[in-house]
């Protein structure tokens, strides 16, 4: 289990990751979304050790990494599969990180034969790998100490369609086997698929958390007004269930006659008015995090491709 409490990273003015609350659970997938600069990196980089928080806490199975005895038996990190040393043969790159876990020799062979790195490939340096071929290998090495935990940034980053299939199917298994996932991707159909819980994230806090189902079957209707306050004020006041998003959004669960009824009664003059579910993960995402997006869409547009 990974429990984030009240996590918070400043870099002097600069909030990179701001009271960030949320639980990743065994026997789940949890995907971790939002923007490009959003905090999502800088929040993993927390809670495996390598960043210092300003405040909160990031504890894995009840502990801060850098509490875990032999942490790589326990919590298998990838966080970036290009930081491994390149001049270096794939294979050896395992084998020093099987004898610093005190792993027997056999286990290199056994994840290089579960990612599919040929003997061939296995004896190139790493310089001469291919993006896909990196992230097998820092999968290998994330699995290698049999942990319990995962934590993978981006690890579909250069695979190919069937690889991003054998990734997803793995890490499936994983935690159908009772391991805790916390998956960061930019590839929303992949997320959409994958994962069982979903937490957003945009400009550094947290947006929207809760299952997958939930948080799709709770898009309702998009609504917009000159005063989003005011907009929500009233929607509540009306009895509707109603939350916050980025960019002036207010997302309703209630049909869109009633929300526009509420809106009208309530003298509220509304810019936008539409059904938001339907539309899937990508919707949903571009929707909480609009503010937070470096290109900008106009209302009612949507993207050809995945979105982040």
């Amino acid at each position: 289990m990974i429990e984030i409490q009240s996590l918070t990273k400043r870099y002097r003015d600069f909030t990179a990751v701001d009271d960030v609350t949320f639980t990743a659970r065994p026997g789940r997938v949890t995907g971790f979304l939002g923007p490009n600069g959003a905090g999502k990196t800088t929040s993993m980089r927390v809670m495996v050790g390598l960043t210092p928080p300003t405040s909160g806490s990031a504890l894995i199975l009840d502990r801060a990494f850098t509490d875990l005895p032999n942490p790589g038996r326990e919590v298998g990190v990838l966080l970036d599969a290009s930081a491994q040393h390149a001049g270096r043969t794939g294979r050896e790159v395992l084998t020093i990180a099987a004898r610093t876990m005190g792993l027997p020799r056999q286990r290199v062979d056994e994840m290089l034969d579960r990612v599919s790195l040929t003997e061939h490939e296995a004896g190139r340096r790493v310089r001469n790998y291919s993006l896909g071929m990196r992230q097998r290998l820092g999968i290998a090495a994330a699995l290698l100490g049999d942990p319990s935990v995962l934590i993978l940034d981006e690890p579909a980053n250069g695979l190919d369609p069937a690889g991003i299939r054998w990734m997803r199917d793995l890490l499936r298994e994983f935690a159908d086997d009772g391991g805790t996932v916390l998956l960061s991707s930019h590839l929303l159909h992949e997320i959409e698929v994958i994962a069982d819980d979903i937490v957003v994230i945009g400009n550094g806090r947290v947006v929207a958390q809760g299952t997958k189902d939930e948080l799709l079957a709770a898009g309702g209707t998009l609504v917009r007004a000159a005063d989003p306050a005011a907009l929500l004020a009233a929607l509540q006041a009306a009895g509707l269930k109603a939350r916050a998003g980025a960019a002036g959004v207010v997302l309703a669960e209630a049909e869109l006659p009633v929300v526009g009824r509420a809106a009208f009664d309530a003298g509220i003059a509304l810019t936008e008015l539409r059904a938001a579910d339907g539309a899937g993960l990508e919707e949903m995402f571009l929707a909480l995090t609009a503010e937070s997006q470096r290109d900008h869409l106009s209302p009612g547009s949507t993207s050809n491709g995945a979105a982040a």
